[in-house]
């Protein structure tokens, strides 16, 4: 005997048997039970959720020896010869293989005709969507008034592409996705009856592949017990479906959060031994991120039964809010970017490099092998408070602020009790290379005061948005870092004027170099002689400085 496949020997014969389409079964079985049942019904879900099944069902419910009932026997001659798909009164079209209005025009001759051995004469018109509009117009009249031992079954993945004026005379019905769990339970059943191993870890990896779809996931448990020899592992599940084990995303996901690029890249050449496909890796770290933004925002009572809560819940602590969301960001258009790499594995690298550069914290572990940051030569912004030198060696050409007491405190002296001048903080500013939105709030931020383990900040009205409890502490902790000791920071908001902060005076550089720009070309003589040639006048918005 031929081997028949899961997915069709374990098609569900009743509305008993279908998994998850309570909402179906319900109103198809009330109508069969008051004999309130219309001519013309649309199924519509995405594959392999039981479309064309439940129309079977139906046609068995409409055509059963026993009477027009909910629940067919499955025994008499119509319900076997239905199963068999032998029926006569059951006429089932591929939509897709027959468009042409001629192909309709010829469906529906016979219509008029009486069953010849069922009660009705059930059309079944699978892809529906894909008929032409001609044969939608030589559909509609029959469809609108058919005879009345006629009914039309409909079944669609893309209800959006039929006409309104075939979706107005149809009840319609749309089928769910089914849940993870449902279809691993249907799995597990079906193992259990055919004798079959199965682990439930495995089952579960194949219900996730499949998306909702039961009979994706019954070829997936067929290919599975074809690969492990009627026995399917957790081990053969991930060898098969080419998915990663979770604790290699775990592995990408502790480096990032650590910043250490040299583990990160260690962790990368480690998965390039698997030969893994890179873009599932990245859908799967995509899909970790945002079920640990699920447990950041919401809870974890919200996050998906079926994923691995204590590990995530564990990052949800070392990760920040905005590096989650910028994470998954970076990784959803990692995926639609890899085809351009030069290889997927470059391109794979490139995407995990990318969130450590652009994390808000900014800092990065040196990659294994170089040297230790420390001992990279860097050119060092002048600080007044920290580069006690004589000015003489530090030309600059506005004059030389005069030091103030404080600033004269001894080399000797611990970097946490050297204090910073208002002047001085503009240069610690960039010696913290603070990168993201921590970079931005000490970019718009001037010094009050620095004065023993104690730091006050002001900023702008306009920046106030930059004053969260997350940023402020990253900016705490890179001054803590930078001093070598504990201290506490205080921000204030300064309403009545603009902050002297380093943004402030970038801005004023850049509006200067505008403005010279803008004097330059309106007394060039050559743009003056146009001018009064032509009664022309210079677009100033459009001068802007050489950037050379």
């Amino acid at each position: 005997m031929s081997y028949l496949a899961l997915a069709r020997k374990w098609r569900p014969g009743t509305f008993g048997d279908l998994v998850g389409q309570s909402h179906v079964v319900k109103a198809l079985t009330n109508s069969l039970e008051s004999d309130r049942v219309h001519h013309a019904y649309l199924f519509s879900g995405t594959r392999g959720v039981g479309k064309t099944t439940v129309a079977r069902i139906f046609a068995k419910a409409l055509n059963c020896e026993q009477g027009v009932v909910a629940e067919p026997c499955g025994e008499c001659g119509a319900c076997v010869s239905i199963d068999e798909g032998r029926f006569v009164d059951l006429i089932e079209v591929d939509a897709a293989s027959r468009t042409k209005v001629d192909d309709t025009r010829e469906l529906l001759e016979n219509v008029q005709y009486a069953p010849t051995s069922g009660r009705f004469k059930v059309y079944l018109i699978d892809e529906v969507h894909m008929l032409s509009n001609s044969s939608f117009n030589a559909l509609l009249k029959t469809l609108e008034e058919p005879p009345p031992h006629v009914k039309f079954l409909l079944a669609t993945t893309d209800p959006h592409k039929l006409p309104v004026t075939v979706l107005s005379r149809c009840l319609q019905f749309n089928l769910k996705r089914l849940p993870t769990t449902s279809i691993c339970d249907r799995m597990a059943m079906i193992c259990d009856s055919e004798g079959l191993s199965a682990e439930p870890a495995a089952l579960l990896k194949l219900a996730r592949a499949a998306s909702g779809s039961m009979r994706d996931a019954l070829s997936l448990l067929d290919q599975g017990l074809v690969f492990g020899g009627n026995q399917l592992t957790d081990q053969d599940a991930v060898e098969m479906l080419g998915s990663l084990d979770q604790e290699h995303i775990s592995n990408l996901l502790r480096a990032l959060a650590a910043g250490d690029a040299a583990t990160l890249t260690q962790t990368i050449r480690s998965l390039e031994e698997l030969v893994p496909d890179y873009t599932s890796v990245l859908a799967e770290l995509a899909t970790a991120l945002q079920q640990i933004a699920v447990i950041q925002l919401a809870g974890i009572e919200a996050l998906d039964p079926d994923m691995d809560s204590e590990s995530l819940a564990e990052f949800a602590d070392q990760f920040g809010k905005e590096e989650v969301q910028l994470y998954y960001e970076i990784a959803c258009a990692g995926r639609r970017d890899l085809t351009l790499a030069p290889e997927p594995a470059l391109g794979f690298e490139m995407c995990m490099l990318r969130m450590l550069a652009f994390a808000p914290g900014g800092t990065t572990a040196a990659p294994a092998g170089t040297a230790a940051p420390a001992a990279t030569p860097k050119k060092k912004a002048p600080n007044i408070a920290t580069d006690p030198a004589p000015a003489a060696a530090a030309p600059s050409s506005a004059p030389a602020a005069p030091a103030a007491p404080e600033a004269t405190a001894p080399e000797s002296a611990p970097p946490a009790q050297r204090a910073v001048t208002p002047d001085g903080w503009l240069a610690l500013v960039q010696e913290l290379k603070l990168s993201g939105m921590a970079g931005q709030l000490a970019r718009n931020c001037a010094l009050l005061t620095h004065e023993a383990g104690r730091i006050v900040l002001t900023v702008d009205e306009d920046n106030s948005h930059l004053l969260t409890a997350n940023i402020q502490s990253r900016l705490q902790d890179a001054l803590q870092e930078h001093f070598g000791g504990e201290l506490s920071l205080t921000i204030d908001v300064k309403a009545d004027a603009p902050v002297d902060s380093v943004a402030k005076r970038a801005a004023d550089e850049e509006q200067d170099k505008l403005n010279e720009a803008r004097a330059a070309i309106q007394t060039d003589p050559n743009v003056q002689g146009l001018v009064e040639l032509f009664d022309a006048s210079v677009d100033d918005d459009s001068i802007a400085p050489s950037t050379e």
